[in-house]
């Protein structure tokens, strides 16, 4: 908490840059975040939505020492139509892009 509490006080720090800064605080403190349910679809749940595409609303955060989920990801259901698992005209959108 020490460590991001200073890198969000230096000044011009993006989300994304926080958001990286937090990520590796988690891991230190042995919590591993899940971005995506295509390995793990075990620590998601649905939310709402229909359809046969998914939305990663918010990510799961697994326990690395015991594998115990400490807050299950969620995910929204989309309409797939492009072929790649997106709704047609849509870019995925994730939690946790860019990481």
């Amino acid at each position: 908490m020490v460590e991001m509490d200073l890198l969000a006080s230096m000044p011009h720090q993006s989300a994304k840059t926080l958001r990286k800064g937090i990520r590796t605080a988690l891991l230190d403190q042995g919590v591993r975040c899940v971005d995506s349910p295509d390995d793990e679809p075990e620590h998601f749940v649905v939310v709402e939505g229909d359809g046969e595409a998914f939305e990663v609303l918010r990510p799961a955060y697994v326990d690395q020492a015991t594998g115990k989920l400490i807050l299950s990801g969620q995910l929204r259901r989309l309409p797939a139509s492009d072929g790649a698992g997106r709704p047609a005209g849509e870019e995925e959108t994730t939690v946790g892009e860019d990481m």
